[in-house]
C-alpha cells in the first residue's frame, strides 16, 4: 500500500515533469525563443516586444501568453502597458534538470570551466 508520503513524492515528480515539459513545448518555437533572448536585457513592454518582430501584435500576444504558461516570462502592469521579464531561475531549472538526467558529464563539465580561478593564482 502506498503511503501519503509517497503519494505526495510521486505528485511532485509529475509537477516537476509537466513544468519541464511545458518549458520545452514554449520553446520549441523560434519566435518564443527569440522573445526570450530579448528579454535577457531586462524588462520590455508588449509593444516593444511586438516591434521586433515581423508578425502581428496579436500573435506576438499568444506567444506571451504560451511563455507565461509555461512560467518561462513574467508579467507586471505599468498604467497601461504590460511588462514582461525572464524568469531566468524556472528556465535554467527546467532545462538543468533535463540536461542533468540526460548527459551529467557535461553538467559537471561546465561548472568546472566556469568556476574562476583562485586569486592570486596567474596561470
Amino acid at each position: 500500500m502506498e503511503s501519503p508520503s509517497d503519494a505526495s513524492d510521486a505528485s511532485d515528480a509529475s509537477d516537476a515533469s509537466d513544468a519541464e515539459a511545458s518549458a520545452f513545448r514554449a520553446l520549441a518555437d523560434p519566435t518564443r525563443r527569440q522573445i526570450l533572448e530579448d528579454l535577457r536585457g531586462g524588462e520590455l513592454a508588449a509593444g516593444e516586444i511586438a516591434s521586433r518582430f515581423s508578425i502581428s501584435a496579436p500573435s506576438i500576444s499568444r506567444h506571451l501568453g504560451v511563455l507565461k504558461g509555461a512560467g518561462l516570462v513574467t508579467e507586471r502592469r505599468d498604467a497601461n502597458r504590460i511588462l514582461y521579464s525572464l524568469a531566468e531561475e524556472r528556465l535554467a531549472m527546467c532545462v538543468g534538470r533535463f540536461l542533468s538526467a540526460v548527459c551529467p558529464e557535461q553538467i559537471v563539465l561546465r561548472h568546472t570551466k566556469r568556476r574562476p580561478a583562485p586569486e592570486g593564482d596567474a596561470s
